[in-house]
């Protein structure tokens, strides 16, 4: 009994001495480091506390040509991305990714426009019943394929688009054969044997599926470098519409859109933009990638309409202040026009995510309008204090006044600035 009573004494000791530790001021600055930083080219930004943090034990390894520390503050010496570890002696405390982004400016958009990808392959969206003498049959889907499947090849021989599929179909239901589909499922690549039936109704050889070769929809420009020409739209990944599935982009293209209505949004409804396209010869710009971020590609020349054609500083996180701020959309037309915003809240990010920024809907306006954030508005720029921030990227569903933006810096970095070269094609 007197050994249980020494024992959980002690235990009491080491918890207020760990709960102490954890108030002494070293300790605290250790674990308040941040696992992600971002810094502009040739822009010095304080990392460590020099005078709690720095001593002869501390020091930082992962230094490069990317980024370098010294007396507590690291500096972006190149676009790149690469990570420091601050270690005590030998023991590692802290591991920080730096991401080092060009001193860029750029011109935001605001700009309606319409996208059509075009997928790598065809794209499953669906199963169909063949009706036979024996009874109803879907082969695809008995053969194990799924919907989110992309059929990169039939026999060896690329897919890229729907008229590539049928010859394939008919050839090896004339001579009883199974065709083997290529697909693309995930990251994976996979082999499937299917073999087509006779449908009674239309006397024709089907494999039970149905497919789609390319999506299209409505956005908003975000913004792009006037001199290279790179774009960013959207702020989010485009999805096909029955799979709900990333469409794997194998080309595609930005077209100009002019607004024609909004449906209001409404507790529990969000809102749209009604729109249509222009003349499909009237093309903006090339589509080099679909990603979690938005697309990005090539715009072949200035857009005609602008809020402004004059660049703009990028602001990183880190700057993001609670506050006001704007947005630049369409809601009528073409024309592009400045909206009163308020930043609720900037979300400190680990990881590169498209909801780093709340915001509400301020302006009498566009409330009057839209009712707030409305589908077709992703993409729409976030400006605050003369800087490019970020993109309107959801809507708030019970509360279409308010919603979320990603951090510009997520975009550029899918836009190929932390890297040396840019990925747009």
């Amino acid at each position: 009994m007197k050994s249980e009573h020494i024992r959980r004494w002690i235990g009491f000791v080491l918890l207020a001495v760990l709960l102490g530790i954890l108030f002494v001021k070293p300790v605290q600055q250790y674990f308040s480091l941040p696992n992600h930083v971002a810094v502009l080219k040739n822009e010095t930004l304080q990392w460590l506390d020099s005078e709690s943090l720095l001593s002869s034990s501390t020091h930082v390894s992962g230094e490069s040509s990317i980024a370098t520390v010294s007396d507590g503050k690291v500096k972006g010496e190149n676009i790149g991305t690469t990570s420091l570890a601050l270690s005590v002696g030998d023991f590692p405390i802290k591991k920080t990714n730096v991401h080092v982004l060009p001193d860029l400016k750029v011109i935001p958009g605001g700009q309606s426009i319409g996208v059509k990808l075009n997928t790598v392959g065809v794209l499953v969206v669906g199963y169909h019943l063949v009706t036979t003498k024996s009874g109803e049959h879907s082969p695809a889907e008995n053969a194990g394929i799924k919907i989110g499947d992309m059929i990169t090849k039939i026999n060896g021989h690329p897919i890229h688009e729907l008229e590539d599929v049928a010859p394939f179909v008919k050839e090896a239901g004339k001579n009883d054969e199974s065709l083997t589909l290529t697909l693309l499922r995930g990251d994976k690549k996979i082999n499937k044997k299917v073999t087509p039936l006779k449908d009674r109704h239309d006397d024709a050889y089907q494999i039970g599926l149905y497919i789609r070769d390319s999506a299209a929809g409505i956005g908003t420009l975000t913004f792009y470098d006037p001199k290279t020409m790179v774009y960013g739209a959207l702020g989010h990944v485009i999805s096909d519409i029955d799979t709900k599935k990333p469409v794997i982009v194998n080309k595609g293209k930005i077209v100009g859109s002019t607004v024609t209505s909004i449906d209001k949004g409404s507790h529990g409804k969000p809102g749209e933009k009604i729109a249509h396209l222009t003349r499909s010869e009237e093309i903006l710009g090339s589509v080099r990638e679909n990603s979690p971020f938005g697309i990005f590609g090539k715009l072949k020349h200035d857009p005609n309409v602008a809020l402004t054609h004059k660049p703009i500083p990028i602001g990183l996180s880190r700057e993001v202040k609670e506050g006001p701020a704007k947005i630049y959309t369409v809601v009528d037309g073409n024309e592009v026009e400045a909206f009163d915003i308020k930043i609720v809240n900037s979300v400190p990010q680990k990881f590169p995510s498209t909801k780093g920024l709340v915001i509400k809907v301020t302006d009498p306006e566009l409330l009057k309008k839209t009712g707030g954030i409305v589908q077709g508005m992703s993409g729409s720029p976030i400006i605050q204090n003369g800087k490019l921030i970020g993109a309107v990227t959801h809507v708030f569903v019970n509360d279409p006044t308010s919603g979320y933006g990603v951090h510009i810096e997520w975009m550029l970095d899918e836009a190929g600035y932390t890297t040396a070269r840019r990925k747009a094609s």
